[in-house]
């Protein structure tokens, strides 16, 4: 898949984490020392994201954003779906 390219510092996966292959071409690929990141909405896709925690180490992390929105005259907080976050560094 990345044949003709030069092995990268860094990935970031901001969707199709859960495509066949994808996450694994893109960590083989990965320059040792190298980091990667994925950003997943989904469950499924978080599910990746906790295989590759457990099997790769990295960091996890649930980002929560919540934005001001009028409620009546006032304002009140709406959530936004949250993102979960994996981090890795190939050894």
């Amino acid at each position: 898949m990345f044949a003709d390219v030069e092995a990268p510092d860094a990935v970031f996966i901001g969707g199709g984490a859960t495509e066949p292959g994808i996450f694994e071409a893109c960590w083989n690929a990965l320059k040792p020392g190298g980091r990667m990141v994925v950003n997943a909405i989904t469950i499924e896709t978080e599910a990746k994201l906790l295989q590759a925690f457990e099997m790769l180490g990295g960091s996890l992390t649930r980002i929560a954003i919540e934005r001001a929105v009028l409620v009546g005259r006032k304002h009140g907080w709406r959530p936004a779906m949250p993102v979960v976050q994996w981090a890795g560094i190939k050894p």
